[in-house]
């Protein structure tokens, strides 16, 4: 009975395919389950990651909007380190190079000049952020491009030695085939385990990159009209 059940999930085949498998399928099928264990790590490492830069950014922008003073929050973005924060002390220091400050502490009108410069400087900003954010994130995607395509290989490498075999033995028949064949068959199987997570991860993660720059592009705008509210 037990028997019956462990076959009946296939696993019994499986094993059997990797035994009847060459030194190349077998070495794919080892190669593709460390890849698989990669991808899962990559992918849970990455989302935890950018959903607290996500978490950061938004709390961050909260706090900004709901600021009496544009520069207040300066301490709060060092303490609270965020991809958001980052942008804002970016622009602080741009500004602080305007001399916009006087030394009676009154303040002078920011030029249309300065307003785009200071505007450009946090677009950089954003940009450097999101290079890091996007940090090993090509690997994910080559991943998923790789993986089909090095199961593929296996299989086609183990179908033709399974019909040269079956040349050398001079008879055709299913139980001379089936061997090679069904482990020839198992690279595409571990392939597809390894690329379907790799997948599914590495379009999560992107969509979590396009929110986390779309909250900075909102963080430019909301920190660019401040400046040009209490400075022009």
């Amino acid at each position: 009975m037990g028997q019956a059940v462990f076959q009946s999930n296939g696993f019994s085949e499986m094993i059997y395919a990797y035994t009847m498998s060459d030194w190349l399928g077998k070495s794919i099928c080892v190669l593709l389950g460390i890849v698989s264990v990669w991808i899962w790590y990559a992918v849970l490492e990455k989302g935890f990651s950018l959903q607290a830069a996500i978490k950061n950014s938004q709390a961050f922008l909260q706090d900004f909007l709901n600021a009496g003073n544009l520069f207040e929050m300066q301490k709060e973005a060092k303490r609270a380190v965020s991809p958001a924060g980052e942008v804002y002390l970016a622009a602080i220091r741009r500004f602080r190079e305007f001399d916009a400050v006087l030394p009676d502490k009154t303040s002078r009108p920011l030029t249309e000049k300065e307003a785009a410069l200071l505007r450009s400087t946090m677009e950089q900003a954003v940009e450097d952020q999101m290079l890091i954010l996007e940090k090993n994130t090509m690997r994910l995607a080559s991943a998923v491009g790789v993986c089909p395509f090095l199961g593929l290989f296996g299989t086609v490498w183990g179908i033709t030695v399974a019909f040269s075999r079956l040349a050398q033995a001079g008879r055709a028949d299913v139980q001379t085939l089936a061997p090679g064949v069904s482990g020839a068959l198992l690279t595409t199987v571990a392939a597809l385990l390894a690329a379907i997570p790799a997948m599914l991860g590495n379009n999560y993660i992107v969509s979590l990159l396009r929110k986390t720059e779309t909250l900075l592009d909102s963080v430019v705008e909301e920190i660019s009209a401040r400046f040009r509210t209490e400075f022009m």
